[in-house]
């Protein structure tokens, strides 16, 4: 029996699916024309427009930056941009991705920091999933240039409570001050928000694309901005926990400009998610248009044999262990396919969903040997 389909369990030995996923290794050539594919339905990714300096800042021996920009439509996207102060010459540049997390109020805010310091709903999260780092500055401080931009439904790229429908927002308080430093403001908009999500999903059905794509063409955009920088060189990484895995996976799949990407708790095969893990996970994990037979591990390793890392948790519990080890198996088996075994690494760690500082700091030697 499957736990959340109940009297409906023998629906998935019906489906053909989970078998068609279990029967054959796709070709990486044909993974990465179909992610493409459907990416491409979300328009060009060409880089941002209209580009612009809000504000600087020197804090931790960093310079920082908040920019601006237009990805075509809605509010305009902002990004933090870190590098260190006594950089004298063009460094490796990094999309560091926030994640999903179930939290949309804030984006670049959850793993970044500025010369201001964090609300209290963002130190409580990176408390629970980081070890309470910002790991996007530690990451910057070792020499490189990240980027950490907003995405579509998070941050400066949210939606508005007054914009959502009376059925999302029916049972939030719309009384209290959205000012993002009040736990109960940040908690009621993200519980509208994660309801919202589907409904955003219905939109990108309705404009043909996916949930997905619009997320993927904009970290496209994203990574434009930062190989077109003057500061930056042409070895580029993104890295990103969970939804920003995903994230990091999507890019991965379809931009050849990376040198390397770290995938970290993210990674299970679609089968293991059916008894009772499917209602934790975003709609970026499981878009439309993906053929039958392709599974979450071929979209991450489509572009063997570029360099690729994920990290594991043995005890995530939106990850089944059975499925991550088999899926850190397929993504292998691609590698091995390519006759780049070496070009993967899979690192396992104990624990639950996370990316605490064992598993950061695993994360930038790998990074550094890569870029």
């Amino acid at each position: 029996m499957s736990e959340h389909l109940g009297v409906y369990s023998d629906w998935i030995e019906h489906a053909s699916a989970p078998a068609a996923r279990a029967a054959s290794l796709p070709a990486s050539e044909q993974v990465r024309d179909v992610v493409r594919r459907m990416v491409s339905t979300a328009g060009a990714a060409d880089g941002p427009s209209e580009v612009e300096v809000e504000r600087r800042w020197t804090a931790g021996g960093l310079i920082g930056e908040e920019i601006s920009y237009s990805v075509g439509f809605g509010p305009r996207t902002h990004a933090y941009v870190l590098k260190p102060a006594d950089a004298t010459g063009p460094l490796p540049g990094i999309l560091a991705l926030h994640g999903h997390d179930g939290f949309k109020y804030y984006g670049k805010e959850k793993i970044a920091d500025t010369d201001q310091p964090p609300s209290a709903a963002v130190r409580a999260l990176r408390d629970g999933l980081y070890e309470g780092r910002a790991f996007a500055n530690d990451l910057a401080a070792q020499g490189y240039v990240v980027v950490v931009p907003d995405v579509l439904a998070w941050g400066s790229r949210r939606f508005p409570l007054e914009d959502m429908p009376p059925q999302i927002t029916s049972g939030v308080d719309l009384e209290v001050p959205e000012d993002g430093d009040d736990l109960r403001a940040t908690a009621a908009y993200n519980t509208a928000a994660g309801h919202h999500e589907h409904l955003v999903e219905k939109y990108c059905t309705l404009l043909g694309t996916t949930f997905a794509a619009v997320v993927t063409r904009e970290d496209r955009i994203a990574l434009a901005y930062l190989l077109g920088r003057d500061d930056t060189t042409d070895r580029t990484a993104s890295i990103g926990l969970s939804g920003g895995g995903c994230r990091s996976a999507l890019l991965r799949a379809t931009s050849s400009e990376l040198t390397a990407a770290v995938v970290v708790g993210m990674m299970g095969t679609y089968n293991s998610l059916l008894d009772r893990n499917v209602v934790s996970h975003t709609w970026m994990l499981m878009p439309r248009m993906l053929p039958a037979e392709v599974d979450w591990p071929d979209v991450a390793a489509c572009q063997a044999p570029a360099s690729l890392l994920v990290q594991y948790n043995r005890q995530d519990e939106l990850f089944p262990l059975d499925g991550a080890t088999a899926a850190h198996d397929r993504i292998a088996a691609h590698y091995a396919a390519a006759g780049s075994a070496a070009s993967y690494t899979g690192q396992f760690f104990d624990g639950p969903h996370k990316f605490d500082l064992a598993m950061q700091d695993a994360a930038f030697t790998w990074l550094r040997e890569s870029l």
